[in-house]
């Protein structure tokens, strides 16, 4: 084999894999001790859970893992993943690959180094950046981590770059990293509301669902309390947590993805071989048509888990449609028009 087509490697390098124990141990260490310590924890379905992470150390890790969640707080991650039982938070080939700000978690060299030990992607956000979108370079990688590892890798492939300058270790690079757990926040901004409504889910979900390859399995999961932790309209001292909350969390079952969202992966793939190259369809009505139902029926699993907290039926199915929400401002922070909803573009 060619030199300048080498054998991917298994995994990093020793640093970079005892620097991501040390991150992600440690914050999961706080993150269980504040939730557990300082407030009232409800989970329901944790060996949901925690059956497939056993399953998956165990051997059978012949798919990824896509957990899909609403998001209410600053802190959801990785306060959330306090939930998880100690022995989980250094065995860091099994925890999860989140999506990150790139304008905050990767601002400087020291909260890159940071974020990126502590397995977080850096996410151009479209009203802040013209580097956003589903098809930025970041979404790519989480489509490669949620696959199978390529056979080859080019030199090219090491890193990668969201916006053309900035160079980030690529971790699909790496064949222990394929098959891997992606979680992500499809609301992609805090939406902090009385009665825990959702808001649409960005079509960035649709893609890591239908070009991920195998097709990965999918747990939902719902979380209300940790915006009375990280209220957005808390007071002095703002930076500070707020403590003795009751906080809840809802996992489903674990679902394999071609049951519940096959027949929008085999619209994908006709279209794909109609179109002969994927990037063709990146604008094409009928695939962004398939992008934006694949993203309400991803929508509509969590919403059974908000409804079975008990919380009340939507009135409005609108709020499940991106052109709902064209009518808030172009803002970082602000109470959104649409449903008087507090919203943190953090």
């Amino acid at each position: 084999m060619s030199s300048s087509h080498p054998t991917p490697a298994s995994r990093p390098g020793a640093p970079w894999r005892l620097a991501s124990v040390a991150v992600m141990g440690s914050v999961g260490a706080a993150s269980r001790a504040f939730l557990y310590g300082l407030n009232r924890v409800e989970v329901t379905g944790l060996d949901n859970l925690l059956g497939v992470l056993d399953r998956r150390k165990n051997g059978q890790r012949d798919r990824g893992l896509l957990t899909v969640c609403n998001h209410v707080s600053v802190l959801d991650d990785p306060l959330i993943w306090g939930i998880l039982p100690l022995r989980y938070a250094v065995d860091v080939e099994n925890l999860r690959w989140g999506l990150g700000a790139h304008d905050i978690c990767f601002k400087n060299r020291f909260f890159s180094a940071f974020f990126s030990y502590g397995q977080v992607l850096p996410t151009h956000r479209l009203w802040h950046s013209p580097q956003g979108g589903l098809y930025q370079p970041t979404i790519a990688q989480a489509i490669k981590l949620l696959s199978s590892p390529s056979s080859v890798i080019k030199p090219s492939d090491m890193t990668f770059s969201t916006n053309g300058t900035d160079s980030f270790v690529s971790p699909s690079a790496f064949a222990a990293n394929h098959y891997a757990w992606v979680h992500i926040f499809p609301e992609a901004c805090c939406h902090q509301n009385p009665d825990s409504t959702l808001r649409y889910f960005k079509w960035g979900v649709s893609r890591l669902i239908l070009e991920s390859d195998p097709a990965p399995e999918f747990v939902p999961m719902f979380i209300h309390g940790t915006q009375n932790i990280m209220s957005e309209d808390r007071g002095f001292p703002r930076f500070l947590p707020r403590i003795g909350q009751r906080v809840r969390v809802m996992i489903g079952k674990p679902t394999d993805v071609d049951s519940l969202f096959g027949h929008y992966r085999t619209s994908w793939k006709k279209m794909v071989e109609k179109a002969g190259d994927p990037d063709q369809l990146r604008h094409d009505p009928e695939a962004v048509q398939l992008r934006v139902e694949l993203a309400k029926a991803v929508r509509d699993e969590i919403q059974k888990l908000r409804l079975s907290m008990g919380f009340a039926p939507e009135e409005d199915e609108t709020a499940a449609l991106a052109e709902t929400w064209s009518k808030e401002p172009n803002k970082r922070k602000f109470k959104s028009p649409v449903d008087g909803s507090l919203v943190n573009r953090h």
